[in-house]
C-alpha cells in the first residue's frame, strides 16, 4: 500500500528536498506551497500531513483547525517556532507530532514511519444544516429530526457535499467520489440521483443548489 503524504510547505528549497526524500521512501507526495490552497484540500484523501506553520495566504493553525473539522488524519507541524506556547497551541488544535527546523530528514521519515504504524480511528463530525442532520458513521439522514430513507449512491453524493458544504463540486467530481466504478455513471446519471435527494428531502432538498457550469453545492448556512 502506497501511503499519500500531503506535504505543505512554502520554503522551496526545504520542500523541494523534502519532496524527493519522501518520493524515493515510496510516498505518495502532494506538495503545496500557500496556506490558502491548503485550507481547502480535500485532507480525508490523504494517511498523513506534513505542515508549515509561517505560511502565506493562511497560517498553518488555521490550516490544522479546519482539518480537524474534517478528518482525523496524523499531523506532523514543521516548523522554525521553537516557543512552547506555540507547541501547546499545536497540540491543543490536534496536531500529533512537533519538530522544528533545523531537523534531521531521516528523523522526519522515521517519525512519520512510527505514525502511520499506529491505527487511526477516523471519524467524520456530523453535519447540521439548518434542518437537514447526516451522520457520516451510521449513514443516517434526518429531516427535522425524521429520517430520510436514500438509497447508497444517494447517500454518498449528499456526503460527498456535506463533507465541503459551501463548496462547489463539479459533476465530473461527485460522479467520480460517489458514484460506483462498476455502474458506469455518467453525469446525467448523477443529475438524476441529485433530482431524487431533493426530492426525499423534502422542503430542505432546496439545501442542494445547483452550481450553473460547474455541478452543486450544499448551502453552508442550511438556509
Amino acid at each position: 500500500m502506497t501511503h499519500k503524504i500531503l506535504l505543505i510547505e512554502d520554503d522551496f528549497a526545504l520542500g523541494d528536498e523534502l519532496f524527493e526524500s519522501l518520493d524515493e521512501e515510496g510516498f505518495e507526495v502532494t506538495w503545496i506551497k500557500d496556506g490558502s490552497e491548503a485550507y481547502f484540500e480535500p485532507v480525508e484523501e490523504f494517511d498523513l500531513v506534513v505542515l508549515d506553520l509561517m505560511l502565506p495566504g493562511k497560517h498553518g493553525f488555521d490550516v490544522l483547525k479546519k482539518y480537524r473539522t474534517e478528518s482525523d488524519v496524523p499531523v506532523i507541524i514543521l516548523t522554525a517556532r521553537r516557543e512552547t506556547h506555540d507547541k501547546l497551541r499545536g497540540f491543543e488544535l490536534g496536531g500529533d507530532d512537533f519538530m522544528t527546523k533545523p531537523f534531521l530528514p531521516e528523523e522526519l521519515l522515521a517519525r512519520i514511519r512510527a505514525r502511520l504504524r499506529r491505527p487511526v480511528m477516523r471519524r467524520e463530525a456530523d453535519r447540521e444544516l439548518g434542518p437537514l442532520s447526516i451522520d457520516f458513521d451510521t449513514r443516517k439522514v434526518e429531516v427535522d429530526g425524521e429520517p430520510v430513507e436514500l438509497t447508497a449512491v444517494e447517500f454518498e453524493v449528499l456526503a460527498a457535499l456535506a463533507r465541503r458544504p459551501g463548496m462547489a463540486l463539479s459533476r465530473r467530481q461527485l460522479v467520480e467520489r460517489a458514484l460506483p466504478e462498476e455502474s458506469e455513471g455518467t453525469e446525467r446519471t448523477l443529475d438524476v440521483h441529485v433530482s431524487r435527494i431533493r426530492k426525499k428531502l423534502g422542503e430542505a432538498g432546496k439545501l442542494v443548489q445547483t452550481v450553473w457550469g460547474i455541478g452543486y453545492k450544499l448551502a453552508e448556512d442550511g438556509s
